[in-house]
């Protein structure tokens, strides 16, 4: 596996919690804590949505993305997940990443300071251009979709 240096800067209300780092050897992602008060956990009722701050900037090198995906224990056991997943991270980014949460559970589900609430996964992105035509191979698919193809 290459490894990538990204350069972090921690905002004041990120002050003491630890950068985010994979959590085995194997792993893809990086965990994104929350940098929350540590008197005002945020309580999502269900159907709630919160912008969660996690007091980190970063620079993504150019021609790479980070992508915040969901934690799946936190999906399983309390149905918080991340709203726009994967939501993304430009290159040229510079403000804070917030990790933008959902509760699709039944319960509320309160988040704590320093709490692992998403996963960063630092990817290549492969530019590309759009160019208009006037028509398209042919496929055995075709235009069929959303079920087309059977179970």
């Amino acid at each position: 596996m290459s490894r990538l240096t990204i350069p972090v800067r921690v905002l004041p209300h990120g002050e003491g919690l630890p950068l985010p780092r994979a959590q085995s050897e194997g792993a893809a992602g990086m965990d994104l804590l929350a940098a929350l008060p540590a008197d005002a956990p945020l309580t999502l009722a269900p159907g709630d949505r919160a912008a969660v701050a996690t007091g980190l900037e970063m620079a993504i090198p150019e021609g790479y993305e980070g992508q915040v995906r969901p934690r799946s224990g936190l999906a399983l056991k309390h149905g918080l997940t991340v709203a726009n997943a994967p939501g993304t991270i430009d290159c040229d980014y510079r403000g804070e990443v917030k990790v933008l949460l959902i509760n699709l559970g039944r319960e509320p589900v309160t988040i704590a300071r320093g709490e692992r609430i998403a996963q960063l996964v630092v990817a290549p992105v492969t530019a590309a251009d759009l160019v208009a035509v006037d028509s398209l191979d042919a496929t055995r698919r075709g235009a069929g979709g959303l079920g087309s193809t059977g179970r």
